[in-house]
């Protein structure tokens, strides 16, 4: 045990890697290029993907954002998007699965496209939604009601990073109860994010909590990070939950 560890309590990290395969499917990522803040080339999509399938993921469902004030994308937009990564896989003889949705960002659009049934959804009619990390959402709850009755079951992404939570963590008890499931982005495991946001999913996983782990991949950062984190202890811990949906989608 490390100087430091003897000081503030055991390490968080074992000596065995986890195993990725066991998920199967990453749901979380942006890996089409230049329609989003992910990857910025199809150079580099290729690089990321490539480094998935050595890490044992067999199967990729990439969201870009579709942000009304940002990142105005369009199903059109980020399928034809889908299909140039495709072709480039097969070029390069990449051999994972491809697929393609969305993270929406919970604003006034969003619920008009819910009203036009017009959502990119994954797995069993799932929708990948986010709000803001700046201010909590007053209509959360509104909308996952709306998405339920529209016959859609909301994935809430990366719960664990919204701090102004972290005080009152039966709010994301009630984001369950209200019958929305929850994403963890694997990397906050390793504190990219921060000590607090690594410490709120790790009372998550303890909790059982998660129902769905990302990647959140927007650059080759990031896939580094995921293969520090699979030393992390609470990885394993999630990964034997048997909570998990990846490996359904």
């Amino acid at each position: 045990m490390s100087f430091l560890s003897n000081i503030f309590g055991k390490s968080s990290r074992g000596d065995t890697p986890a195993d990725l395969s066991i998920l199967n499917a990453d749901m979380h990522s942006h890996l089409i290029p230049a329609i989003d803040d992910g990857s910025k080339s199809l150079e580099d999509s290729i690089a990321m993907i490539t480094a998935f399938a050595e890490l044992g993921y067999k199967k990729i469902i990439t969201t870009p954002h579709i942000m009304s004030d940002a990142y105005r994308n369009t199903p059109e937009i980020i399928l034809n998007g889908l299909e140039n990564v495709r072709a480039a896989l097969r070029e390069k003889g990449v051999a994972i699965e491809m697929e393609a949705a969305a993270e929406y960002y919970i604003d006034f659009e969003f619920e008009q496209m819910i009203d036009k049934k017009q959502l990119l959804t994954f797995g069993k009619n799932y929708v990948l939604v986010e709000t803001s990390f700046i201010n909590p959402p007053d209509n959360l709850n509104a909308i996952f009601f709306k998405l339920i009755t529209n016959n859609y079951k909301p994935v809430f992404a990366h719960p664990e990073r919204y701090s102004f939570w972290h005080g009152n963590f039966e709010k994301y008890e009630e984001i369950i109860e209200k019958g929305a499931i929850l994403q963890l982005n694997i990397n906050s495991l390793t504190g990219q994010y921060g000590p607090a946001v690594k410490k709120i999913a790790e009372r998550m996983i303890d909790n059982n909590m998660i129902s769905l782990v990302g990647s959140d991949c927007h650059h080759l950062g990031h896939v580094n990070l995921m293969k520090q984190v699979r030393f992390e202890k609470s990885l394993h811990k999630l990964l034997a939950s048997g909570k998990l949906l990846n490996s359904t989608l």
